[in-house]
């Protein structure tokens, strides 16, 4: 811990705490301690007071006595850890015994005058047992921390043990058997280590470790192409190269994961990243700035040389061939300006110096905004062509030609086109690989620089990898396996070309000031009356190779919600209900999208089927005409009735016909584990259908609320109309769906839906 509870130094464990569960264990521990140790320095205490205290104390060691009885649980599984843990647990129990005995009514003295209890008459007695506790406390928990760390390194060594007999085996029947094991295997890694990266304090951590398990998930697929084609082609020298270069890749992938959990110094955590533009313009605005409190802080040299290093950093800009003209030009011109500026700046900065001012004179306050604001034009300039530049090339790949004429050349044999368009993807890698480089200049915080250079690197290795695949393809044209071996490796460059779209849009909210991170609408549902079929089901883990088969819908899924999400962001009111019951489709969708890769909080099927009820259940309430496009007038109406497109009414039907068929689809019992992955394949394709269908709406329906506010506005209030309506025209429960009731929608109250809606949401 950083601090004690009350501000002493010197409960600090010695120990730094890495992960949130160690962290939020501690947090209930620290806030009853320090409930006990800033009670008011009165010496008397009322009887209701001394009775909290009490409370408080016994509650602490209580508390203490189960943690220690799990401490000791995991020490007499762990022999290696066992002296250690017993000692900490040995010191948290006598620390929490003697917090109790402090706290206990029946040792306290009660005072001549008026009877009360003096409680606390040995003060330094109790801090010395709280910083015992707390420090003995987190011990427990770091060493039992250690062995989560253990559970992954052993993961790692079983996976690399079976990944050298898949690299050594000889027939397809050994492959087979073998490759069962290893999807196993990366099953169980995939889940340890996606624990793990979401309990990471560090958000670099966290980041490379997400660039290794993404290798990890894209290479198990290519893994076993690669091998049953070298399998079916021994003597092919592009297939036994294309295989090779996959189980290099895992091996370097797996290491790196290692790294980061044990804090190896080969880590390239710790490694020095590449200098970026943003981080130099940083700390180049931040000097700049910091002169305006104290003169001295830095000498004209050391600004000049941040300036010029900043100024060396825009070449990858300027010196790249795919770099406009007119973007050159503008980027050198706001480079001199800066230099100009600067100059400025320092000229009045050397005059305040020689008046030996205490502080910025106004010239040199004037130079410093000039400064700082010809930076910071520099950076949005820097920023439009990195952006700009990867948008175009997502546009333009997204076409997919050198891939579809890759392959199409490999089928028919012809060694000569595969050469020519092999020359085209190389190209466009080195295009891929130079906007990824430019990228992380920009990028704006460190992980997104780690996600960059994972990004230029994936390029960078799948490209050739691809080459070589259509080789093998092109020498053996008939070959199934060949043919499979070519599309597993351009479906991975499709995925990070996806990866890509998406790491640009969260550079732009960095940019633009919005972090992008989801509300936490219906996270994980806990199972309630709506899941009631679902509580007797037996949970399933789909082995490697099924959750490659659903990492696509996963990633088209994670596209969707970020669309979602960005068209969300289009509203005025941000709490309307269509907003919000949209965000809570986003946000379980991207949980769909985490389960395809081992992460975040659906660990097994019967978290998914959950997860895809509720998610029914929210996508009905969505259905048009519903509580959610709020109350419409009779005149209103006409309008808007003209105002629908045929198209508009198909995509309500088709989200209608998608919940039912989810609803159904997660109600249908399975036994089985092949028509347990076929519904989790179908429940996701289903969620994806209905958020294609939702955001196709969310522009219909945000202008529809705006007409319906300008038209309210000219009709008076709303509870004036409404008066008027129900006196007026009776509106029936039922029927508007099918067009029965033309005077109204025929809904139940918003205020009812909402009730319903919270009430599932506290189940």
């Amino acid at each position: 811990m950083a601090s004690s509870p009350c501000g002493n130094s010197n409960f600090d464990s010695g120990l730094e705490i890495k992960t949130r569960s160690v962290e939020q264990t501690l947090i209930p521990l620290v806030s009853q301690i320090t409930t006990l140790i800033n009670h008011k320095e009165k010496p008397k205490k009322s009887e209701r007071t001394l009775a909290a205290i009490h409370r408080v104390g016994q509650a602490v060691s209580v508390a203490v006595g189960r943690f220690v009885a799990v401490g000791e649980a995991i020490a007499a599984e762990n022999q290696e850890l066992k002296d250690e843990m017993g000692q900490a647990c040995f010191e948290a129990r006598r620390a929490g015994d003697a917090i109790a005995q402090l706290t206990d009514v029946g040792s306290a003295l009660p005072s001549q005058s008026d009877g009360r209890v003096t409680v606390f008459s040995d003060r330094t007695g109790m801090v010395k047992a709280a910083r015992l506790l707390l420090s003995s406390v987190t011990k427990v928990l770091v060493l039992a921390d250690r062995i989560v760390i253990k559970q992954i390194i052993t993961s790692r060594n079983k996976v690399l043990v079976t990944l050298d007999h898949l690299e050594r085996v000889s027939t397809f029947q050994e492959f087979v058997q073998i490759f069962s094991q290893f999807g196993n295997e990366m099953v169980e890694f995939a889940h340890l280590t996606g624990d793990r990266q979401n309990d990471l304090k560090d958000e670099k951590k966290k980041a490379r470790m997400a660039a290794a398990r993404a290798v990890l998930e894209k290479c198990t697929m290519m893994l076993l192409t690669a091998s049953k084609t070298c399998l079916r082609h021994p003597d092919c020298e592009s297939a036994r190269i294309n295989k090779d270069a996959v189980f290099h890749r895992m091996r370097c992938a797996l290491e790196q994961v290692i790294e980061i959990v044990t804090e190896a110094r080969s880590c390239g955590e710790n490694k020095i990243l590449p200098a970026s533009i943003y981080n130099g313009i940083k700390d180049f605005k931040s000097s700049v700035e910091c002169l305006r409190e104290n003169l001295y802080s830095l000498s004209p040299e050391i600004l000049g040389s941040q300036l010029e290093a900043l100024v060396e950093r825009t070449e990858d800009f300027t010196d790249s061939a795919y770099t406009s003209h007119e973007q050159r030009q503008a980027i050198l011109n706001l480079c001199q300006l800066v230099r100009q500026d600067t100059q400025q700046l320092m000229h009045a900065w050397i005059e305040a110096q020689s008046l030996h001012a205490k502080e910025a004179t106004e010239d040199m306050e004037v130079a410093i905004l000039k400064t700082c604001q010809s930076v910071s034009d520099l950076r949005h300039e820097l920023h439009k062509v990195a952006v700009g530049r990867a948008s175009d090339l997502l546009k333009v790949h997204g076409e997919q030609l050198p891939l579809r004429a890759l392959k199409a050349a490999g089928a028919e044999g012809n060694l000569e086109v595969v050469a020519e368009y092999s020359r085209t993807l190389t190209e466009q890698k080195e295009q891929l690989v130079e906007t990824c480089r430019l990228l992380c200049h920009v990028s704006g915080t460190e992980p997104l620089e780690i996600t960059c250079i994972h990004a230029e690197e994936t390029f960078h290795v799948i490209g050739p990898q691809i080459i070589s695949a259509a080789q093998t393809l092109a020498l053996h044209p008939s070959s199934k396996i060949a043919k499979e071996n070519l599309e597993v490796f351009c479906e991975a460059w499709e995925s990070q070309l996806c990866d890509m779209a998406l790491l640009l849009r969260e550079i732009n909210d960095v940019f633009e000031g919005r972090r992008g991170d989801k509300r936490p609408y219906l996270s994980l549902p806990r199972p309630g009356k709506h899941s009631a079929n679902l509580k007797t089901a037996k949970a399933v883990k789909l082995d490697a190779e099924e959750q490659t088969s659903i990492a696509k819908l996963g990633l088209e899924l994670r596209l969707l919600s970020s669309d979602v999400d960005t068209e969300l962001e289009k509203w005025e009111e941000q709490e309307h209900d269509i907003v919000r019951q949209s965000q809570s489709l986003a946000s379980m969708a991207y949980n769909m999208y985490l389960f395809t890769r081992g992460e975040g909080l659906l660990k097994t099927t019967l978290d998914l089927f959950h997860q895809a009820e509720v998610c029914a259940f929210v996508s009905s309430k969505l259905s048009f005409p519903s509580p959610s496009i709020l109350f419409f007038s009779t005149v209103l109406l006409e309008c808007i009735l003209c105002y629908i497109r045929p198209e508009t009414y198909w995509e309500m039907e088709k989200l209608v016909a998608f919940c039912q068929q989810l609803q159904t689809g997660t109600k249908t019992p399975v036994q089985g584990k092949t028509a347990t992955f076929q519904k989790v394949d179908s429940s996701i394709q289903t969620t994806r259908g209905i958020l294609t269908v939702v955001l196709s709406l969310l522009p219909f329906c945000n202008k529809l609320n705006k007409k319906f506010k300008s038209e309210r506005s000219s009709l008076g209030s709303p509870h004036d109309w409404r008066d008027r309506q129900d006196a007026s025209t009776p509106v029936k429960e039922e029927g508007a769906l099918n067009g029965k009731n033309s005077n109204g929608f025929g809904v139940k109250s918003l205020e009812q839906h909402m009730a319903t809606f919270n009430l599932l949401e506290s189940k």
